[in-house]
């Protein structure tokens, strides 16, 4: 029977920590995060955020009811999980706490990364996942993947599809680059670096519009900043293949379109903060995304 993960013994010392409340997008979350623990040599812990028992309303027959069925499910997915993944350590987990979010960030604190569904209503309590899935995405110390129902599985190696990372040229984050390359590297695959950005305009008889003058020497800057951001993390992964892709535009609307046909999408975030362009590649993106926090 699940325990708390205080209690979970588990032969490897890294993992993967998924969460499941029986939804279609938890469902895909828990497939998408066997995949990354066997790439990555990992260990896999699903766990069931339960806010029953600390409700003093909940009546205690029908509370130990709903705890029974969630720790079945728990076991079944497991199951399932062990037979189609046979080489994979897979440990359970109830977590209890009057806020899902909370209780998830908590247990991910030792984890490599913590994998949500997007956007799925729970099938035992009714609650929305997407809340609980930004709430983490905004405030875990790990990085934290959001996978909806319905998005294709990609194969790694020859022919991969990219992974997209989304890249502020005038002030990359070391722990977003670094991420990313690591992703790319292990699945074999491209990797797109979007930076979007706007030129400044100036006033004419149409309002404020582009310096069409300028427009040339603003683009060469970008790219030879962005290219200057990539430079030591293409010198420490020789291997991956990048394509130095600079948009003009908004960046979030840059990396979403990017997103299209992409294995993952790597956005970065500061401490305590989802800020507007990985807040909207979140709700956007055509792939799953993993938002990773920095400095």
């Amino acid at each position: 029977m699940p325990g708390p993960p205080e209690q979970w013994e588990t032969a490897m010392s890294t993992f993967v920590l998924a969460g499941t409340d029986g939804s279609a997008e938890s469902t895909a979350a828990v497939g998408w995060a066997a995949e990354e623990a066997l790439r990555g040599g990992h260990a896999l812990h699903l766990v069931h955020a339960w806010t029953w028992e600390d409700d003093l309303h909940v009546d205690a027959d029908r509370s130990a009811s709903v705890r029974s069925l969630a720790e079945r499910a728990l076991a079944d997915t497991a199951r399932q999980v062990r037979e189609a993944r046979p080489g994979l350590e897979v440990r359970t987990g109830i977590l209890a706490g009057r806020e899902p979010g909370a209780a998830l960030v908590a247990a991910a604190a030792e984890a490599e990364l913590l994998v949500l569904g997007s956007l799925g209503l729970g099938a035992f309590e009714g609650l929305l996942v997407g809340s609980v899935g930004l709430f983490a995405a905004a405030r875990c110390e790990v990085p934290v993947v959001l996978v909806r129902a319905g998005q294709p599985a990609r194969q790694d190696g020859p022919g991969a599809a990219e992974v997209v990372v989304a890249v502020d040229a005038h002030a990359p984050a070391d722990q977003v680059l670094d991420f990313a390359f690591r992703q790319a590297a292990a699945r074999g695959a491209v990797l797109r670096a979007v930076h979007g950005w706007t030129p400044p305009p100036v006033w004419g008889y149409a309002g404020w519009v582009a310096p069409a003058a300028e427009a040339e020497q603003f683009r060469v800057l970008e790219a030879g900043l962005l290219r200057q951001a990539l430079g030591v993390w293409r010198a420490k992964y020789p291997e991956v293949a990048v394509v130095e892709d600079s948009r003009t535009g908004g960046a979030a609307g840059a990396v979403v379109a990017a997103s299209a046909g992409a294995a993952l999408v790597v956005a970065g975030r500061r401490r305590r903060r989802l800020g507007p362009v990985a807040h909207a590649v979140v709700q956007h993106a055509q792939a799953p995304v993993v938002v990773v926090p920095h400095d």
